[in-house]
């Protein structure tokens, strides 16, 4: 099929509209009721010229429309394809995700972690040969996946990730740059690199250091993928309601785009701000990593889906700018009839 939704997570947000629908009809049977209950239909138009109560109804629909077309949105739809032509260079990758309980924090829909899961899918896609692994970090540093080119056994590994992937807390990017130079299987020099997505905090592993290490060592260049909103940040969420606190107070997380881009630097790659902004990853791996070279020079066509999120998102505010242009008042003999109807029927 040529349509797909990329985050099928944000579908719990159709509860958040079913309540917000429920709220409103129990709202609208109320005041139907008290209208009933105040005065007889001819009274209520004098004392309530202007108001009506048909169009407060059409408001409340149009907003439960634009909330719905808001979730399809975050569902990332795609539809539509288009073929690209990439070299097959023959590349190592290895991903180095940042599982630490700040990439939960909701700046980015539906959080931090799910959006760098998108993005190396994104990645992977634009791949025609390369081998890639993924390593998790926290507290702790763990390979998730050797280097391979199943990218089913990756997608796997990928899905798998969570929060609870580390057995401690913490953030320590520069150890899991070290894990990652000992990931590689050959002695090469060439046509290695990692590709760090985090949200930039770390607790004095030097990671600019491993970087540099890296590079120099090893030849691995270290690219670096910045999510989050670096200037207001957000809190992070606990399972069971609420948000992490310190000393009383709710912690808010920023992203660091100084530790990302200085470590991009040292180990002689890029760094890329995505912030809280939706990068199109597979455009950044042609242009920054495989234009690099390879291995090997042979030429293969991917199919890549083509994102239509602002199709849903540009109906939602049309729909939000017409609800705010229009007025309860009434406007016609039409919403006369359409008032004494509904308090009729009550």
């Amino acid at each position: 099929m040529n349509f797909r939704f990329e985050q099928l997570e944000s579908l719990h947000w159709l509860w958040l509209v079913l309540a917000v629908a429920l709220l409103l009809a129990w709202s609208w049977r109320a005041r139907r009721r008290a209208l009933a209950m105040f005065a007889d239909v001819p009274l209520l138009k004098r004392l309530t010229p202007q108001a009506s109560l048909g169009r407060w109804i059409a408001l409340g629909l149009l907003r439960i429309i634009a909330m719905v077309l808001i979730v399809a949105a975050l569902l990332d739809p795609r539809w539509g394809t288009r073929y690209q032509d990439v070299k097959r260079r023959g590349i190592d990758i290895l991903f180095v995700v940042d599982v630490s309980r700040s990439m939960l924090a909701q700046d980015v829909k539906p959080n931090r972690l799910d959006r760098a899961k998108q993005f190396i899918g994104d990645t992977v896609e634009a791949l025609a040969g390369d081998r890639v692994g993924l390593i998790s970090f926290a507290g702790v540093s763990a390979v998730k996946c050797p280097l391979t080119v199943d990218y089913g056994a990756f997608r796997l590994s990928l899905n798998e990730l969570s929060t609870e992937s580390s057995a401690h807390g913490g953030s320590l990017l520069g150890d899991a740059l070290r894990l990652a130079g000992d990931s590689f299987t050959d002695e090469s020099k060439d046509f290695k690199c990692v590709i760090v997505l985090s949200d930039g905090e770390d607790q004095g592993s030097y990671p600019t250091e491993a970087a540099q290490k890296l590079l120099d060592e090893k030849g691995v260049r270290t690219f670096t993928v910045g999510i989050g909103d670096s200037n207001e940040g957000a809190r992070i969420p606990i399972s069971g309601g609420g948000f992490v606190t310190y000393q009383g107070q709710e912690v808010w997380s920023k992203m660091d785009p100084e530790v990302l881009r200085e470590t991009a630097l040292a180990g002689g790659g890029a760094f890329v701000p995505a912030g809280t902004s939706t990068v199109n990853m597979s455009d950044v791996y042609q242009q920054k990593i495989a234009s690099a070279g390879g291995t090997e020079s042979q030429t293969s066509r991917i199919k890549l889906y083509e994102p239509q999120y602002q199709w849903p998102a540009g109906a939602a505010l049309a729909l939000l700018l017409i609800e705010s242009w229009m007025s309860l008042r009434r406007s016609n003999r039409a919403d006369d009839e359409d008032d004494e109807a509904m308090v009729m029927a009550s």
